[in-house]
């Protein structure tokens, strides 16, 4: 029997290229009759995969989350909850910046998305192994979350334009060198991140001494 000219039509080559398009161009890009373009398909056909656009974004987003490094949080790891927490937060941060487009999706939580309740439940069952209370173990990962998306979400240093013209110092005394922050972005929102992230953490540590002492 001769082999079919074009890949069979499956979940994953769906969502692989509906994540080439999000990269590319956006949420709004992504269509079913886009889809069935790009894949060489009928629209029909994608309906025995997804039901809807809603469902292959899901897929796309949960895509991101499986990128998400859970180690850290395997019983058997050594790190302490703080390290791993730090740990866990730099690798989700990487996931979500290297797809922005698709942050407005992971931001409304993982619904039913099987990857983002992996590491809902990581987090949660580490927070708690590691003697905070369940109301405690779910705000740390609500705050986390909080955070890390709205880090993804934009970039402080490219707010900023290169020319050093546009902030007059008659106006701005403080933001002469503001337009350097464009050329620096990478060093400089991943510095606040970090500087972000401690300050979580090291206050997080503040109230767990208080906790264990109680």
């Amino acid at each position: 029997m001769a082999r079919p000219r074009k890949p069979l039509l499956s979940r994953e080559r769906i969502v692989e290229t509906a994540s080439a398009l999000v990269d590319a161009e956006g949420l709004d890009a992504v269509s079913t009759r886009r889809l069935a373009a790009e894949l060489g398909v009928s629209g029909p056909s994608l309906y025995n995969h997804f039901r809807n656009k809603d469902e292959i974004l899901d897929a796309v987003a949960d895509a991101v989350s499986a990128q998400v490094d859970l180690s850290m949080f395997e019983e058997d790891d050594e790190r302490d909850w703080r390290t791993a927490l730090h740990d866990w937060a730099v690798s989700y941060r990487a996931a979500l910046t290297a797809h922005p487009n698709t942050v407005p999706v992971l931001a409304r939580g993982p619904r039913r998305r099987p990857a983002g309740l992996k590491v809902a439940d990581a987090v949660f069952g580490a927070m708690v192994r590691a003697g905070w209370p369940p109301a405690q173990a779910t705000y740390i990962g609500a705050l986390m979350r909080y955070f890390i998306t709205g880090s993804a979400l934009g970039s402080f240093a490219r707010g900023f334009v290169d020319d050093e013209t546009a902030y007059d110092p008659a106006d701005y005394p403080h933001l002469g060198q503001a337009h350097l922050l464009a050329e620096r972005q990478q060093k400089v929102d991943e510095g606040a991140f970090e500087t972000g992230l401690r300050a979580l953490i090291d206050g997080l540590a503040v109230q767990y001494a208080a906790l264990t002492r109680a």
